[in-house]
């Protein structure tokens, strides 16, 4: 009997340990930078189209990352390539912190490099790994990586006081990443095989024909989008409406820590239900409402109106859920997580750059929140249809 790194990961309670350590890393490097994203652009001398590049970067970096995650998985094995992307994205996040803008663009790109592999590879090891408790193992993965977000949200703007720079602040969480290597490493472990095994090439349909594929890929990119572009630009839209940094973070704060509860709870039920397309109407329709009260009176309750949206970002445990309910095997799950997250990020990654250049080209937020709106009324169509209960 020998470990075989094509079978799956054994699913002990350390591995859930270290799948969840591992998830609060994969939006810190997100929020943080935006939670001071003005101190940046002053810091630098950049000009607004860059800071809407960088804030496009992430779901572009995961688009594209996220075609070559299968072939690591198979190629190096789980535990192998997880443990890979974990040490990326710690690299990156100390890179992206040494030098001017080219390096923090590059460093930024560099760790989603890292995240993507993270995001296709991990709901894979969820299935194969506690094939018994997918929804209660897929909970605790997106609420922790909620609350990772709602961490790097809230505490950043705290660590630049402190530390007395932006620099330090965003490259400390370099060290919670590499935490969650040191976990995994220790954590992660292949089944046993007793022999090899010969695998014989087998015809498999391609999921581009698939038309419940594509609707679940749109869906997941939609719903990137909203929470890239909240992620991206809330902090900037709160201050516009004569809200203080400090409270505009913990605002943004506020939208990740609701996917604490959202996590905890959503997927577990929607794994217990044949069909999802109630939840979907649950979340998709309070951020309409919130998305429409940024837009049209930013100002009257700010604290609703992100309380709203934030709800509406639970989408995410939902979407992810929903991708292993729609398939009948681990190696389907890995086709359609890479499918759904790389071309659906890539999707989501014109949300923050259109989003920031509409704001330039317009001087106000009106126009921008209006077709995030019109979007999440597309969102939540597609997310009905993506929740009635059959396979790929």
């Amino acid at each position: 009997m020998r470990r075989n790194r094509q079978v799956a990961l054994v699913g002990s309670t350390l591995l859930a340990i270290g799948v969840a350590l591992a998830a609060a890393n994969l939006r810190p490097a997100v929020t943080s930078l935006a939670a001071v994203l003005g101190d940046v652009r002053a810091s630098l001398g950049v000009s607004t189209a860059w800071t809407s590049l960088l804030t496009a970067v992430p779901t572009v970096c995961f688009g594209i990352a996220a075609f070559l995650a299968p072939w690591l998985g198979r190629r190096l094995g789980m535990a192998r390539a997880v443990a890979l992307s974990l040490l990326v994205l710690t690299v990156g996040l100390v890179l992206r912190v040494v030098d001017g803008p080219v390096a923090v663009l590059g460093g930024t790109f560099i760790a989603c490099a890292g995240i993507a592999v993270c995001n296709v590879l991990i709901p894979v090891v969820v299935k194969e790994s506690f094939p018994g408790r997918v929804g209660l193992v897929t909970g605790v993965y997106t609420a922790a990586l909620a609350a990772g977000a709602a961490l790097g949200a809230a505490f950043t703007p705290g660590l630049e006081s402190t530390f007395g720079s932006w620099r330090l602040a965003v490259g400390a969480w370099a060290f919670l990443s590499l935490a969650a290597l040191v976990v995994w490493s220790a954590a992660a472990r292949h089944g046993f095989s007793a022999r090899p095994t010969a695998h014989r090439p087998v015809a498999v349909r391609s999921l581009f024909r698939s038309p419940l594929a594509w609707v679940i890929t749109v869906f997941f990119g939609l719903q990137s989008l909203l929470a890239y572009t909240v992620m991206g630009w809330l902090p900037q839209i709160l201050g516009d409406a004569g809200v203080d940094r400090t409270t505009a973070g913990l605002l943004l704060a506020i939208t990740m820590v609701l996917g604490v509860p959202v996590s905890l709870i959503v997927p577990p039920l929607a794994a217990r239900r044949p069909g999802q397309s109630g939840l979907v109407l649950a979340l998709g329709v309070p951020a309409i409402l919130g998305v429409l009260g940024l837009a049209l009176a930013p100002a009257a309750a700010p604290g609703l109106w992100v309380v709203l949206v934030g709800l509406g970002m639970g989408m995410f445990p939902l979407a992810l859920v929903m991708i292993s309910l729609r398939t009948t095997s681990g190696a389907d799950t890995a086709r359609l997580s890479a499918m759904a997250q790389s071309i659906g990020y890539l999707i989501s990654a014109t949300g923050p750059f259109a989003f920031g250049v509409l704001r330039g080209a317009t001087g106000t937020w009106t126009l921008s929140m209006l077709v995030l709106a019109a979007l999440l009324a597309v969102l939540t169509t597609l997310g009905w249809i993506a929740g009635r209960p059959r396979t790929v």
